[in-house]
């Protein structure tokens, strides 16, 4: 599949495209790769989501009902989605909505299209999803929904069929106040356009707040492109200087989507040289920086990153994860750095810009080897807080600058490092552990106050 958040159905509009690709594309062949670990086994994110969430509660002392409710997912619908195909021939494809909690608010979670979907996965997300909102202080619970498919080997028409299929399945279970979707991997603005509309036609009246990253003419908000990015960036800024590394440092960044592709230009831009990038083409590397400019520039002429004049080509892309740079910024798929590589990197600080990109097994591993690590629940919260702004603005039908948004996602990000990175060292524990801890804590709170429904 694609870096990070992938390649939407507006990217092949820009590209002209009108036809389907046979067979897998070189991402896909990747990803399942990258996926197979080490053990020649799929990686399963949900037993490390688990695994975090049972020290967390464990930390806290909580008993093991505490961890059962917050352990099953809240909701979850798996629904058939008949395409018809431009070809005229008919294919069923399977999708899910997975709503892990809800006690802190309306569920809140990105719809991903990938050939590698599977419940477990969007359980997983899902459950993220809930700890990154709550550390976050947005009062949302988690939620995930994907379809599996390779949205490369489709058009652009087969695609809005299947996103308004898909909308008009788990219609009953989304809305601005139950839950509301996002883009993720393979989708974007248009995808939410369609969803949104999909869902207006259904209740008679345009339903802004049913869905965020939205286009700006459908009441998406300024900066909800690059949030993500900027979110990751802050907290990459913050971490190095807390660590003084913060003159002279170097990067690299694994993806070059919607995440890594803004954060590598983001770092760039604050005097980081960023000297490896990598797509789902392959990797490349300049031991004297990237022109970060230059590079998307080239690529958005039509050049594929591996085909830049100014950097040399890795021979295995996994090489970037390896290299001796003081920041390394995951911003791809989860589960790339695991028990059968963890030992080979040697970038002192890791900065988490895709969900899950490190296993539990690899996060001891670089733990013990006192590499400091960010979790994505926090590197990567800065989209869903600005999702949180979006639906605010909607609900409220009044628009605010995008000086404003900055503004605001800069301050909560670093209000969630200052106390992430406070509970840690108070604790004498890692980061990912501070802030999962925080978050269960603050979600486990809201659910003694509502106490059960008897």
């Amino acid at each position: 599949m694609t870096t990070d958040a992938g390649v939407g159905p507006l990217a092949f509009m820009r590209a002209g495209r009108s036809g389907s690709a046979p067979g897998r594309s070189a991402a896909t062949e990747r990803a399942a790769k990258t996926l197979a670990g080490t053990g020649g086994q799929p990686l399963n994110p949900l037993d490390d989501a688990r695994a975090q969430l049972q020290a967390a509660v464990d930390r806290l002392g909580y008993d093991q009902s505490m961890y059962d409710m917050l352990a099953t997912p809240r909701r979850e619908v798996t629904v058939s989605i008949p395409l018809r195909r431009d070809s005229g021939a008919v294919e069923v494809l399977t999708g899910h909505r997975v709503q892990h909690n809800l006690s802190r608010g309306p569920a809140k979670g990105g719809l991903r299209f990938s050939p590698h979907v599977h419940l477990d996965e969007v359980r997983a997300l899902a459950m993220w999803m809930t700890w990154k909102c709550a550390l976050l202080d947005v009062p949302y619970g988690g939620a995930k929904g994907g379809i599996r498919i390779d949205p490369s080997s489709y058009s652009v028409g087969e695609l809005e069929r299947v996103t308004r299929r898909y909308t008009s399945e788990i219609s009953p279970l989304i809305g601005p106040e139950t839950d509301i979707p996002a883009p993720d991997i393979g989708t974007d603005e248009q995808t939410m356009a369609w969803l949104m509309d999909t869902y207006s036609v259904g209740q008679g009246r345009t339903v802004l707040g049913v869905a965020t990253g939205k286009p700006i003419a459908l009441g998406g908000t300024q900066g909800r492109a690059s949030a993500t990015s900027r979110g990751v960036v802050h907290v990459s800024l913050a971490t190095l200087a807390a660590h003084g590394r913060l003159q002279g440092a170097t990067a690299a960044v694994q993806g070059f989507g919607k995440v890594g592709r803004g954060a590598a230009r983001l770092l760039f831009e604050a005097g980081i040289d960023v000297i490896a990038v990598s797509d789902e083409h392959g990797a490349i590397t300049n031991t004297k920086g990237i022109d970060l400019p230059s590079l998307e520039t080239f690529v958005d002429n039509g050049g594929r990153l591996t085909e830049y004049p100014e950097a040399e080509v890795l021979t295995d892309p996994e090489e970037l994860l390896f290299l001796d740079v003081t920041l390394l910024v995951p911003a791809a798929i989860e589960g790339v750095i695991h028990a059968g590589n963890a030992a080979r990197v040697r970038a002192p600080i890791i900065v988490e810009g895709a969900n899950g990109p490190t296993t539990v097994e690899a996060d001891q591993i670089l733990t013990d080897a006192g590499v400091t690590l960010v979790p994505d629940i926090l590197a990567n919260a800065g989209g869903v807080v600005v999702s949180y702004f979006e639906w605010v603005q909607a609900n409220q039908a009044y628009w605010w600058s995008l000086a404003e948004v900055e503004q605001r996602l800069e301050e909560r990000m670093h209000l969630a490092w200052e106390r992430v990175s406070e509970f840690a060292r108070e604790h004498g524990c890692s980061l990912r552990e501070a802030a999962t801890t925080l978050a269960v804590r603050t979600v486990a709170s809201a659910h003694w106050a509502r106490g059960l429904y008897p």
